[in-house]
């Protein structure tokens, strides 16, 4: 009995997902709950497992396909009588939510690699087309055909730089392909060939990239947005981090100005509860929370990303310091969950990182507000009434003024710079 399977809602409310690679190809057997595909949405690359155990009768999209949510994927036959391919689909299907398959039992089928899935399609057409011919496929020309071992960063790295990564070697023992490798590999094929005739190059809107556009231009154009900012002498909170890093007890939690910041934001939120609510259009209510899911914004290679650390107020400085770093690291892998990219209520951005000194962020969708964090740097600065070398950083702060009048985000951003001028104050504002 044929089975279409059909793209599910992965639980982000997103209409649509990219096919990054198939796991399978026609003709395999597959296990309830083996991942079949690695997918793109908006937020991260996830993989989707079955929701059928069977055999894999065909694939209806390619790789590099933008699929709709509800719009069939693949057919499996699942055994039984013979019916027409998607007639009981519906009835059938269970509604996947969430991301990844069930882990691999023993005696699983093991998943392929795009290569051999290719290699597999190709072999079963050829099958098929001559039936009493054995085809043989030796194993030189199978590890061929073997896709190179990477990661989906690298892989779309090497999609938008043009590189074919069959033509990449890894550098490392582990045989896993790097960024580096694609970068090393794409900056030697440009000056080693001729100069494109073309003048423009066309890259398709999707992905990240286009939740990120989607997102930005419906904030700026629902909430009237207003930006304030303050200037900050930060010598102590350097001092702070610098000592806690030289500290062995504390040295693994690798504590930066961004996690003393995080303390301060959800010290001074307490104290300025408007600027952590959201305006509810429908409802024709504020929504003023007593909890704080802080977000983190990651620029990654797939483009700008907002996950939050879930109840940021209820932890330590240690605490935020590591669930910061953990968070970022997991977005930027590509692997943040559904959960951690949603549920957000107010919002940092750190654009010192890159040099600059100071902005005017765009508000998440849904929330008030928004800090931008400068660069810091080592200027002079007045010090108990002399001329001093201090270590000085802007803090850029955009609110939503339906919510939050200029004097709150004032008092708001006072509070903030008063804990990163005296870290101390932490302790009386706590």
């Amino acid at each position: 009995m044929i089975t279409d399977f059909r793209l599910p809602d992965l639980g982000e409310g997103l209409p649509e997902a990219e096919i990054v690679q198939w796991l399978v190809a026609q003709g395999d057997e597959v296990a309830l709950n083996q991942a079949i595909a690695e997918v793109e949405t908006a937020k991260a690359v996830v993989e989707l497992p079955s929701p059928f155990a069977g055999t894999v009768a065909a694939l209806r999209h390619d790789a590099g396909d933008v699929v709709a949510v509800g719009e069939v994927l693949v057919s499996f036959d699942v055994g039984g009588d013979a019916e027409q391919p998607g007639a009981d689909a519906e009835r059938r299907e269970p509604n996947l939510v969430g991301y990844g398959a069930a882990p691999r039992a023993a005696g699983r089928p093991q998943r392929r690699s795009r290569g051999e899935a290719r290699a597999g399609a190709t072999d079963t057409a050829v099958r098929e087309a001559a039936p009493h011919d054995a085809i043989a496929v030796s194993e030189p020309e199978r590890e061929l055909r073997e896709r190179p071992r990477s990661t989906p960063p690298v892989r779309k790295l090497a999609k938008d730089l043009g590189v074919d990564l069959d033509l990449v070697a890894a550098s490392g023992v582990t045989g896993i392909i790097t960024r580096d490798d694609v970068e090393a590999y794409a900056e030697r094929t440009t000056t080693t060939t001729s100069v494109s005739n073309e003048r423009e190059e066309r890259i398709p809107i999707r992905g990240v990239r286009k939740h990120t556009a989607d997102a930005m231009v419906r904030s700026a154009f629902t909430a009237p947005h207003a930006s304030t900012f303050l200037t900050v002498d930060v010598t102590a909170t350097v001092a702070l981090v610098e000592g806690l890093r030289a500290d062995r007890r504390y040295a693994e939690h690798r504590i930066g100005i961004m996690a003393v910041a995080a303390k301060a934001v959800c010290l001074a939120l307490t104290r300025n509860p408007d600027l952590n609510s959201s305006w509810d259009e429908a409802a024709g209510e504020i929504v003023r929370r007593r909890y704080v899911n802080l977000g983190i914004a990651a620029a990654t290679d797939r483009g700008l990303v907002v996950p939050s650390v879930k109840d940021a107020e209820r932890m330590t400085l240690l605490e935020l310091a590591d669930a910061i770093r953990a968070l970022a690291e997991t977005a930027r892998a590509g692997k943040a969950s559904s959960v951690e990219l949603s549920g957000g209520t107010f919002s940092i951005t750190n654009f010192g990182v890159f040099g600059v000194d100071a902005g005017t962020p765009i508000l998440v969708p849904g929330e008030a507000g928004i800090l931008g964090l400068g660069a810091v740097r080592r200027q002079p600065w007045e010090f108990e009434g002399q001329i001093a070398l201090r270590d000085v950083l802007t803090l850029s702060l955009s609110f939503d003024h339906r919510l939050v009048d200029g004097a709150e985000a004032a008092r708001f951003l006072t509070d903030v710079g008063d804990v990163l001028r005296e870290p101390g104050r932490a302790m009386v504002l706590a």
